[in-house]
């Protein structure tokens, strides 16, 4: 308004300038000739002044106008506004960083409300979690105090029952804690060049044996060549075998329960499927299986259990290496999780050498 103010000021000005110049001529010269040139000359000079009001105060004193209400409006807190402009000059340019100034608080305003949500999601399922091995110790322990537990058979089954529960508040707790590390990136990761056939030998040698002693049946097959490389951190990737298996086995629903882990090549990535045939993931649910704190209805009881970040971790750490992760399934069916991680290529590094 000021700007504005000083506009109208500096018109009626020269308005003012050029008639006191028309009056001290006339008085001074009665020529009409004089007379006819300074009336064009006064009138020429008001609209000059007149048009150049017009242009400053829509090139300059209307966009300054839009950035003092949009200011004011960021200073209320309010970023749901769209600042329009037109002009592509100095003030066009600052209008438009100042839409893009908005554009990015409003993004950072909105993750931090996610971030905000998600932490007391955390919180919550973490006390959720926490609170029902808890409930289950200390109700044994009681049972335990007041005499319950009679016999030395139930007393021990008792006591395993607590060792059991207290197990999965560790492996709960532990998860949690690389979670936490994984998902503010401060987990370091030791990539180096793994023979991908080698590394899934070892990993079946070792799952072979977990399922024999469990009863479950289990098959590895191989489709790459052998000297196929991609770049991992090995201790990762295990915890992505681990996982999915685990996972795999502990909703496997049928006496004749399989597992299985193929490699196949699949052009420049190694893909890699862990199948089982359990009870299978509702379409409804599978898209979702990848979020943190995600459990389908049938994993939510006390025999199955489950923190529901697993699969999270196994997507984070999949993706820290460049590859991707989705999944198939059909209740009844089983579970197909599809893992795609990019080959590694010698000829690719000693190009980059030459270079």
């Amino acid at each position: 308004m000021k700007l504005k103010t000083a506009l109208i000021s500096i018109f009626t000005g020269i308005s003012l300038i050029a008639a006191i110049l028309l009056f001290a001529s006339i008085f001074k010269n009665n020529s009409r000739k004089m007379l006819d040139i300074l009336i064009t000359a006064v009138a020429i000079l008001i609209c000059v002044a007149f048009l150049m009001i017009i242009w400053v105060y829509s090139s300059i004193l209307k966009p300054l106008e839009k950035l003092q209400e949009a200011t004011r409006k960021i200073k209320e807190g309010n970023l749901d506004f769209t600042l329009d402009f037109e002009e592509h000059d100095e003030i066009g340019q600052l209008c438009m960083d100042f839409e893009e100034m908005r554009i990015r608080l409003k993004e950072n305003e909105e993750e931090k409300l996610q971030t905000d949500k998600d932490n007391k999601e955390l919180i919550s399922n973490i006390s959720h979690d926490l609170k029902t091995p808890i409930t289950a110790i200390k109700g044994y322990v009681e049972g335990i105090m007041d005499g319950v537990a009679s016999s030395p058979e139930k007393l021990d089954k008792y006591i395993r029952t607590i060792y059991n529960k207290a197990n999965d508040m560790d492996r709960l707790i532990d998860e949690l804690t690389f979670y936490t590390k994984i998902d503010t990136n401060k987990i370091p990761y030791n990539y180096q060049e793994v023979n991908i056939m080698d590394f899934f030998q070892d990993c079946a040698s070792q799952v072979g044996l977990d399922m024999e002693a469990a009863g479950i049946g289990f098959v590895f097959e191989s489709g790459i060549k052998k000297d196929t490389v991609v770049v991992a951190d090995v201790e990762q990737m295990k915890r992505v075998v681990n996982n999915i298996i685990g996972n795999s086995v502990k909703y496997l629903d049928k006496s004749n329960g399989m597992i299985s882990i193929k490699l196949a090549d699949d052009g420049d990535f190694v893909k890699i499927d862990i199948t089982d045939n359990g009870r299978g993931i509702a379409q409804s649910d599978l898209p979702y299986i990848f979020d943190r704190f995600y459990r389908g209805d049938y994993s939510r009881n006390s025999s199955t259990g489950g923190s529901g970040i697993g699969l999270s971790i196994v997507k984070k750490i999949v993706e820290a290496h460049g590859g991707f992760i989705r999944a198939e399934s059909s209740v009844g069916r089983g579970t197909d999780i599809i893992i795609l991680l990019r080959k590694y290529h010698e000829s690719k590094k000693k190009n980059q050498g030459m270079l």
